[in-house]
């Protein structure tokens, strides 16, 4: 019997029965602990629970609550992701470069990002870039009809890669997710996009809407291309893809105008990293619009103008 009262055989079927995600935490608050030159006791003090109580987190045992853990975050002085364990905390360069970026503001994040791809992803020339355009948002923002357009205008090869993925893929867009799941669409759009950038050197893309949630690919295609992100009202959206004769949307309207402008209010970060916004609601027609867009476009790029 060990000092608690309990046998050899049950030390160790407790230790088989922690759980690998606790036993890392423990692990990790041991370490912030030893490095901040803190006894177990004065961690417990800061943190305003037992000792005990941190002792069976740092062995693993302790399923603590997430206010326990940002109260022991606190009392360690480093992050709730330091202390979980992100990325960004597993080696001390890491921590070193998110320091340097922590309180940026955005146009330097920007900045920042734009050299690391330079330096690490062969970033494309701006030349380069600009012969690749490619146009993200949601669905019925004009994507495919303007984008069709503007290659046409242009000279250069239209794609959209939705096509593109289900090629690759052998089946719908909705059959992959449905059989193989998110991981494996994403799979199929990195290798399509990749494709796309590889073989057309001056190309317009119509990318799926939700690219932009794979940090990956959205960084791959912002390195490599042109990007325009076309916006439009959320009830141009819905009254565009209707139109387009998928009337689920329409099916409760309500619910479905709530989903779409949730659906935009969450992406929004990520399209406005585009180089040049087009509000495609802002124009009469079609007409208009691509006229509007194609002179900004060849404006930016400075290309000739039509």
């Amino acid at each position: 019997m060990n000092a608690e009262g309990a046998t050899m055989a049950e030390v160790q079927g407790e230790e088989a029965a922690r759980h690998p995600f606790l036993v890392a935490l423990g692990e990790r608050v041991r370490t912030l602990r030893s490095r901040r030159g803190m006894t177990r006791k004065a961690v417990a003090l800061a943190a305003d629970v037992s000792e005990r109580h941190l002792a069976n987190l740092e062995y693993g045992t302790g399923n603590a609550s997430i206010l326990v853990l940002l109260q022991v975050a606190q009392a360690l002085h480093c992050s709730l992701s330091e202390l979980l364990g992100d990325v960004t905390t597993s080696s001390p360069e890491w921590l070193l470069i998110r320091e340097l970026l922590e309180h940026r503001a955005e146009p330097e994040l920007r900045r920042a990002r734009i050299a690391l791809g330079a330096l690490f992803d062969g970033q494309g020339s701006d030349r380069s870039r600009a012969a690749r355009i490619a146009l993200i948002g949601l669905r019925g923002a004009g994507k495919s009809t303007l984008g069709q357009r503007l290659a046409d205008d242009l000279g250069y090869a239209f794609i959209e890669l939705s096509r593109e993925i289900e090629q690759f893929a052998g089946c719908s867009i909705s059959e992959i997710h449905n059989l193989y799941g998110t991981h494996a669409y994403r799979r199929y759009e990195r290798r399509a996009l990749e494709e796309a950038i590889q073989i057309y050197p001056e190309v317009v893309i119509a990318t799926p809407g939700g690219l932009v949630s794979d940090a990956a690919n959205f960084n791959l295609m912002l390195s490599h291309c042109y990007t325009i992100w076309l916006q439009a009202d959320p009830a141009d959206h819905m009254g565009r893809v209707a139109a387009q004769g998928d009337m689920r949307p329409m099916a409760a309207s309500r619910e479905a105008m709530e989903d779409l402008k949730r659906i935009l209010s969450g992406r929004s970060a990520f399209y406005s990293k585009a180089d040049m916004a087009f509000n495609t609601s802002d124009w009469p027609g079609v007409d208009d619009a691509f006229v509007a867009l194609r002179d900004q476009v060849r404006e930016a790029l400075a290309l000739p103008s039509r």
